[in-house]
């Protein structure tokens, strides 16, 4: 009985890690491991695959629309950077605090849009920037003597109206985790601080930035591989993968476009590898910027 019971005790753990090793496999390991060989491939749904070696990449890197579907990605994630990280925490600092009146009903108010259908935001957006006069952002603009704009019509407008629309998605999630952090955060340094006189800055300077470093850490991760696998948003804002001269085309939307309106699977399994292999190379280089990497001194 006390051998069994010491065997049991010993094969437990594998037990129980077991089926998440198996969801590794099948779920991640596997479709990776075929996108990659498929990459390699000249393959279309119901026909025999063909090898062609490097063939797809040599010609991805001179595609010039998946360039420019390369560019709109990188600019909407550095935008959503930009936008996503130090409001949110500031935010989360001001409601945070306990000055703040109403604070739960502006906890609310931020994260209920991100329970919203992408679909739907979509559309409410596209009808909000449409380029008639009656549209919601014309019409206010129309109060001040601006002309209507065609904001889903030129590059620089649309990807504005696309931040927008992020920003209010996510301003709350990113809020959240922020929240979070601030509750690991023990109340006698900012007490200590008080004391030797510090201001509200000082404190959010020295105090609240730095221990706040994991959670920002996090929140910059989901957020570069959120921003560079951002598809849906440009698929409803333009009512479809086609904006004028692509300029909501993404990487994801490129990818879309080759392997299911074209059937060139082979062709967007390689788009696939690459759009990895970016997000991977910004993450992994600010993860080591950060010190995520460094082995904690004894």
């Amino acid at each position: 009985m006390i051998k069994k019971f010491v065997y049991s005790q010993k094969v437990a753990p594998y037990v129980f890690v077991l089926p998440f090793i198996l969801i590794f496999l099948i779920f991640w390991s596997y479709p990776l491991a075929n996108s990659f060989v498929m990459s390699f491939q000249d393959r279309m749904l119901g026909q025999d695959p063909k090898w062609i070696g490097e063939a797809n990449y040599s010609k991805l890197f001179t595609d010039k629309v998946f360039l420019t579907a390369i560019k709109n990605s990188v600019v909407y994630m550095l935008g959503t950077l930009v936008l996503l990280i130090p409001f949110p925490m500031l935010f989360a600092v001001m409601i945070n605090s306990k000055l703040m009146v109403g604070r739960e009903f502006f906890k609310s108010s931020f994260f209920l849009p991100a329970l919203t259908s992408v679909a739907v935001a979509g559309t409410i957006f596209r009808l909000t920037f449409g380029e008639m006069e009656g549209s919601l952002m014309n019409s206010f603009l129309g109060l001040f003597g601006v002309e209507p704009i065609k904001f889903l019509k030129d590059g620089e407008w649309s990807m504005a109206a696309l931040l927008i629309l992020a920003c209010w998605r996510w301003t709350g999630v990113n809020m959240l985790y922020y929240l979070s952090g601030l509750k690991s955060i023990d109340n006698e340094y900012y007490e200590a601080a008080s004391i030797d006189g510090a201001s509200a800055w000082q404190k959010f300077r020295a105090i609240t930035m730095p221990l706040l470093k994991p959670t920002t850490i996090y929140v910059t991760t989901i957020s570069v591989y959120a921003g560079l696998a951002m598809f849906t948003e440009s698929l409803m804002m333009f009512n479809g993968n086609n904006s004028p001269k692509n300029i909501g085309l993404t990487i994801v939307g490129y990818l879309y476009r080759q392997g299911i309106e074209k059937n060139k699977l082979g062709y967007a399994a390689a788009v696939g590898i690459v759009l990895l292999v970016i997000a991977m190379v910004i993450n992994l280089t600010q993860l080591k910027l950060s010190g995520m990497f460094k082995k904690e001194e004894d």
